[in-house]
């Protein structure tokens, strides 16, 4: 049987660029290799495309690339693939068809609806969830308001715009004493992996906190500062998702921020978690509720904060490509809800196909 040329895709433009490193490293070893061809394609932190077997490694060690090669993805669906160049005439470009594209991005260009744009106009299957979905997990506002709009339980939150907070610093650090409160939590509105993420105790500290928030977007997110277990729940499927078993961090910070995510290396996961079967399956049900809230489609994680003691639960985000490392929390928490890493990824790449092919059947001509 022929094997499928499946695409991972990884590194790209955001704060997220090494984190999307280590995930792409384990998907592509772990990739039923008797099935599936890989293709490493590397995003430059510059926004370059690299095709070719070194394309990781010259990411990684931030180099010259070897056999590493320039490449463009095809917008024509008639020749869904590549156009690689060719290592023996730079001037001559080699179409290289592609069957699916595992994206291993994080961040900006990558999660929030952009690439997957261009995967539509390539009419190539795609891992994950499509533009709509991944644009509206992506900014935590507009996520925020899908969930309240699906009756799930949010932390109070307010929103400005870089030019709001310099125009009127007075009026958003009223609107932060007066409506959220101190401690709380500011943030880039369109980033993941903590980056940009700031605690505040006081106003005092509140400026300074924006202008970090401002330095990774345009628009920031203020939100209540929710006492509680941090725990997670992931979610797999597309038409009928299914939820994992929890797991809890117990972060080695004062919160699960980057250091504590992948840096100091000493954050604990407890997979699963045991909280009761009500509390669980109260997070399960919100987990796919709020999957089903953003249209997403194929993998996401969703985090809350847990009170056992009222077993109430309030749902913080969802994340549509999560950190996917043999030890990151997506799988680990499939692993202990009986899907293997290896499975997971056979059956990521199933429910890409037949998303696409259903899809497609919508795609229909208009009569003459």
């Amino acid at each position: 049987m022929k094997r499928k040329r499946v695409a991972v895709i990884f590194g790209g433009r955001s704060g997220e660029h090494v984190v999307s490193l280590r995930s792409a490293a384990s998907i592509m070893e772990a990739i039923d290799k008797d099935c599936f061809e890989v293709i490493p394609i590397g995003i430059t932190r510059e926004g370059a495309w690299l095709a070719g077997a070194d394309a990781w490694l010259s990411l990684w060690e931030n180099r010259p690339p070897r056999e590493a090669t320039p490449a463009v993805m095809l917008t024509d669906p008639t020749r869904p693939g590549l156009l690689v160049q060719s290592s023996g005439s730079p001037d001559k470009w080699v179409h290289q068809p592609v069957d699916i594209v595992f994206p291993a991005l994080h961040g900006t260009y990558g999660e929030d609806g952009t690439i997957q744009g261009l995967f539509e106009m390539s009419g190539i299957p795609y891992v994950g969830s499509g533009v709509l979905a991944s644009s509206i997990a992506m900014d935590k506002v507009k996520m925020k308001i899908q969930f309240k709009e699906h009756g799930l339980p949010i932390a109070p939150f307010i929103h400005f715009y870089r030019w709001e907070w310099n125009n009127r610093k007075d009026k958003w650090e009223e609107q932060v004493r007066n409506k959220i409160g101190y401690p709380c939590f500011i943030k880039p509105a369109n980033l993941g992996s903590s980056v940009g993420i700031t605690k505040v105790q006081s106003n005092d500290e509140l400026a300074v906190a924006v202008e970090e928030a401002l330095l990774y977007d345009e628009k920031v997110i203020v939100e209540s500062l929710i006492e509680g277990r941090e725990v997670e729940c992931s979610v797999l499927g597309d038409i009928e998702p299914l939820a994992s078993r929890p797991g809890e961090v117990i972060p080695c910070n004062e919160f699960y921020d980057y250091r504590a995510k992948y840096i100091d290396d000493r954050s604990e996961l407890v997979i699963p978690v045991e909280l009761g079967s009500k509390l669980e399956s109260i997070i399960r049900d919100y987990s796919i509720k709020a999957f089903q809230a953003v249209e997403a489609s194929g993998l996401a994680r969703v985090d809350f904060f847990v009170d056992s003691s009222t077993e109430t639960a309030t749902l913080l985000e969802i994340n549509t490509i999560p950190g996917f490392t043999s030890i990151s929390m997506y799988p680990k928490l499939w692993e202990a809800s009986g899907i293997s890493y290896d499975e997971l990824l056979r059956q990521l790449l199933e429910l890409a196909e037949n998303r696409f092919q259903r899809r497609r059947e919508l795609m229909v001509s208009p009569p003459e």
